[in-house]
């Protein structure tokens, strides 16, 4: 930008998109100064490189702007956790079925996960029964995005909402 560029000759760009041509990096400055505006060298690796009078100050304001406009945009998606034990209660399961739907209906993930303690560590087969019962019970609402896994004293899976058709 202005001083900083160190080549002889540019090519240069007024600030409503018409060529100038090509001039010395002098005249270059002269004219953006008169105009009241930044020489930026938008494209360094063209022979010679292309500047452009701009307002800098305006032409930044502008992209963090559009930078902005695009975080607004993005959809986070969360991974949300479902904690069980093999022996649970049917309303309990329930509940935790109900919350696992509603965490997808948002957009999240859900991670199912199933905790073995003590002696339960004998019975891994209830978990994946369980666990076949869970992604029953989600049905259509979710898909099953990691399948079963064990890992260390427990058990889960990660569910996410289905893709949408567009």
């Amino acid at each position: 930008m202005n001083d900083q560029i160190d080549v002889p000759e540019v090519r240069v760009i007024d600030g409503e998109g018409g060529q100038l041509g090509i001039m010395s990096i002098e005249e270059a400055l002269e004219q953006s100064e008169e105009a009241g505006m930044d020489l930026v060298e938008v494209s360094p690796k063209a022979n010679p490189p292309v500047c452009r009078m701009m307002d800098f100050g305006k032409f930044k304001y502008q992209q963090s702007k559009k930078q902005h406009a695009a975080r607004q945009n993005q959809k986070t998606i969360h991974l949300k956790e479902v904690k069980m034990k093999p022996k649970i209660e049917e309303h309990d399961f329930q509940f935790k079925v109900r919350n696992a739907l509603r965490f997808l209906e948002e957009g999240d993930k859900v991670k199912v996960n199933i905790m073995f303690f003590g002696r339960m560590m004998a019975h891994k087969d209830l978990g994946l029964v369980l666990m076949e019962k869970f992604e029953n019970a989600i049905g259509e609402a979710g898909i099953v995005e990691q399948p079963v896994r064990n890992e260390g004293r427990s058990m889960f899976m990660i569910m996410a909402p289905p893709k949408k058709k567009q």
